[in-house]
Order: structure tokens, then C-alpha cells, then sequence
């Protein structure tokens, strides 16, 4: 099996269309698509559907898409690290970094850390509301990412950073009063107008279910998911939102907006580092890895993000 037919495949699923796949690939479109129908006739499957909007792949083809992916992976990585040699650590390494989640507040640090220790290698940080970050990781377009949550998801594993609380930000004349140590209970935000992101948010998610158990439908006037949109919308009285503390304290402005915890109940969820379950990591990969864990635990032990705390051990198996 050619791997430039296997990664000529992902190509085309990724821009969904073979014509703007040959451009991209340099390839004529009568070529690539005899490399396509080689690959369908090896694999006895139908691996791509073609319609007036591009191709879209089976369900066979999402199987070999994520194979092929994983193997182009692998081999990117050999042709590093055999390269390299014993040398200095090199290379890229991917983080995607959940929005809305205290994994987008590590990034600077994260960032700070790689250039200082490892300067030979590249930090791609990605920070994207559209993206399915598990399955990133899974297909191996992500070496790692942040995202809330615990799993399990087949096909990568998941190890648990912290625990967050989530905090109201509200303008200062909400009537919330201005002592923040008091908590706001949720029963009392029934009529509260709020700035929330969309369904598929994890913050989203767990405000929702908050909700629900107290049978309360929240009064949401908007879904946001620009945090500077957010912090100008908070601070002109439009309505409040619902955050992280590690979020919440870059959107609030000083005698604008105030940050409360919130209660009965409090809204908390885990954030976790989600990791490939079957395509080995490189060694500037491990490393990265291994300053991020460090730097979430710092942040957590500094008690500089209020609310969070360690994330329980995983269970013994």
C-alpha cells in the first residue's frame, strides 16, 4: 500500500472535493482519482460518496481516514526522530484547548514554558469552538488536548487535571449586591437574562443540566462565543454569564462587572487532558505533555483560580 495514495485520501476528505484536493496535491484530478478507485478496488469498499457539494466518505472511509491519518502520523514522527537523532528534542507538537475551559487560560504559560525548556520546538496551539478536540486527538490532526470532561471515548484516554467551579459575572447593577463571597443561588437567576455559549459547549452542558435539576428554564438572550464580545456585553448591563473563575476574571470589568460564586448547586465540572489511545507519542510530545500537567498543577496548588482544586484519581482498575 502506497502511503502517498493514503495520505492523498485524507487530503481529498479533508478539503471534501478531489478537484480542489489534485490543486492543492499538484496532482492532475484524473490521477487522484485513479488513486482512489485503486484504493476502493484494495479495499473492496465504496470509501467516498460524490455530489454536486464535494464527496463526503462512507462509513468505510471514515474507518480508513482514520487509519491513514494515524500511519501519515507515525511516519511524520520516524522521519523526525531518526533525523534528530540524539540531538536536541525538534519538532512539532498540536494542543488544542477547549473554549470557555481553564485550558485556554494555561496557553500563555504553556507557551512561556516550551520556548524557555524546549526551544527547538514548535508549539501549535489551537483554539476552536467548531472542532471536536477528542476526535482530533483520536485521528492524530492533535497530538493533545484540553477539554472538559473525563470520557470515556474509544479511542483516546483521558487524564483528569482539575475540577473547576463555575461563577456568575454580572453587571454591577444587577441587584446582586456587592459582596462577591456570598454565593448566588441558582434558583434566584430564573428571570436573569444570559450570555451563554452554544448547546455543544461544555460549559454550555453543564449549565443546562444545573438547571434542569432545579426545574428551572434559564432565561438565555443570547449565545456568545466571543469572550471579548462577552466581556463588553457583561459590563453593559445586556446580561450575565456563566464561567470558570480562570475565564471569568479576563472578561470582568473593574466597576462594571463582578464575579460571584455560585450555589444550590454549585456547577462544577472536570477538566482533562485527552491523549491518542493507539498512536504512540513522540518524545518532544511527552514533553510538552509532561510541562503542561505541571503548570495546571501549579496553577491549581497557587490557588490563583478560586473554586479549583485537583481532579479526583481515575479509579483503580
Amino acid at each position: 500500500m502506497d502511503i502517498r495514495r493514503l495520505q492523498a485520501f485524507v487530503k481529498i476528505i479533508d478539503v471534501g472535493s478531489i478537484s480542489r484536493a489534485a490543486d492543492i496535491l499538484n496532482i492532475a484530478q484524473p490521477a487522484l482519482s485513479q488513486q482512489l478507485a485503486s484504493l476502493e478496488t484494495a479495499f473492496k469498499q465504496k470509501l467516498l460518496i460524490r455530489s454536486k457539494m464535494g464527496v463526503t466518505p462512507t462509513a468505510a472511509g471514515l474507518e480508513l481516514y482514520r487509519h491513514a491519518q494515524t500511519m501519515s502520523k507515525q511516519l511524520d514522527r520516524a522521519m523526525e526522530e531518526v533525523s534528530n537523532g540524539t540531538g536536541p528534542l525538534v519538532g512539532k507538537v498540536s494542543v488544542g484547548l477547549s473554549p470557555y475551559c481553564s485550558g485556554s487560560s494555561l496557553a500563555l504559560g504553556l507557551l512561556q514554558e516550551v520556548r524557555q525548556k524546549l526551544p527547538n520546538i514548535t508549539l501549535h496551539l489551537s483554539e476552536s469552538f467548531d472542532d471536536i478536540y477528542s476526535e482530533m486527538v483520536m485521528t492524530g490532526r492533535l497530538d493533545m488536548a484540553i477539554i472538559h470532561g473525563a470520557g470515556p471515548i474509544k479511542g483516546v484516554n483521558f487524564m483528569p487535571l482539575m475540577k473547576e467551579n463555575f461563577f456568575l459575572v454580572a453587571h454591577a447593577d444587577f441587584g446582586f449586591g456587592t459582596d462577591t463571597a456570598t454565593p448566588v443561588k441558582l434558583s434566584d437567576l430564573a428571570q436573569t437574562p444570559l450570555l451563554v455559549p452554544p448547546d455543544y459547549n461544555f460549559v454550555r452542558k453543564r449549565i443546562n443540566v444545573a438547571f434542569a435539576r432545579k426545574q428551572i428554564v434559564p432565561n438565555i438572550v443570547a449565545e456568545v462565543e466571543a469572550l471579548l464580545t462577552l466581556r463588553d456585553a457583561v459590563a453593559a448591563g445586556l446580561g450575565c454569564t456563566i464561567l470558570p473563575w480562570a475565564v471569568a476574571s479576563k472578561i470582568v470589568v473593574p466597576g462594571q462587572s463582578l464575579i460571584y460564586p455560585l450555589s444550590s448547586p454549585t456547577i462544577q465540572e472536570n477538566v482533562s487532558l485527552c491523549i491518542p489511545e493507539s498512536i504512540p507519542e513522540t518524545e518532544a510530545g511527552v514533553a510538552v505533555r509532561e510541562l503542561l500537567v505541571l503548570l495546571a498543577q501549579h496553577m491549581v496548588t497557587s490557588q490563583n483560580w478560586p473554586g479549583t482544586q485537583m481532579a479526583d484519581p481515575p479509579p483503580a482498575e
